[in-house]
């Protein structure tokens, strides 16, 4: 079966440090991946590269088929915007708009019909079971609702892969493990494939497979 995310000979370097010195992975539909590794070991870089939001030195990276950079830059922020979802540690969620409004700015930006955005925002959110908070800014929402709401956002446009970044960083232990079994039930349901760094063992092991980087290269791939 061809891989839904393919990278190969991927190279990075900040300055004259090399950091990513060229990773080959694939990634199926479906699955649960993370990416684990020493602090400054590359693992934010691979994601960054992997989501389109930063370019290689070198290598290729293919999804869904489609030779990410080779598109120019507002048909790859086009291909981002409506293929790719992220989650962050920090929520990154807009102060002044509302967990709703937050959940369809992707999908206005994309240019898709407002009320359909809109409805499937409100869906997303009682999925998530914030439905009572659809209204509340997010400095009325507690931090695990924040990653929700995030992560709401990252589905609106039903992308093809969600990355996320150490996205049970900033929470206790109780919303993290919620956070995490979210994950597993939004791949069940929805069929959803994500590629998570984390530093949480506990998410790490629970993942279809582990990709451990240590100086530039993945070392190996466990279930």
């Amino acid at each position: 079966m061809e891989p839904l995310l393919k990278a190969e000979g991927i190279k990075r370097s900040h300055g004259e440090l090399a950091v990513l010195k060229g990773i080959d992975l694939s990634i199926q539909a479906g699955e649960i991946v993370s990416i684990v590794g020493a602090s400054g070991a590359g693992k934010s870089t691979l994601l960054h590269i992997l989501g389109t939001l930063d370019r290689p030195d070198a290598g290729q990276v293919s999804l869904a088929q489609q030779d990410v950079f080779r598109l120019g830059e507002k048909e790859l922020a086009r291909f981002r915007n409506e293929r790719i979802g992220f989650v962050f540690q920090f929520h990154n969620l807009l102060a002044e708009f509302t967990a709703l409004e937050n959940v369809c700015l992707p999908g206005f930006i994309a240019g898709h019909d407002e009320k359909k955005v809109r409805n499937q925002a409100e869906e997303l959110l009682n999925r998530l079971g914030l439905s009572d908070r659809k209204d509340h800014l997010p400095s009325q929402l507690s931090g695990g609702e924040q990653q929700r709401t995030a992560v709401a956002r990252a589905l609106i446009n039903s992308p093809a892969i969600v990355f996320a970044d150490e996205p049970s960083g900033n929470l206790d232990s109780h919303n993290a493990e919620e956070l995490h079994q979210l994950f597993f039930r939004l791949r069940n349901e929805l069929g959803q494939t994500f590629v998570i760094v984390t530093h949480n063992d506990l998410l790490a092991t629970m993942a279809d497979r582990r990709l451990t980087i240590r100086d530039g290269q993945i070392l190996n791939e466990f279930s």
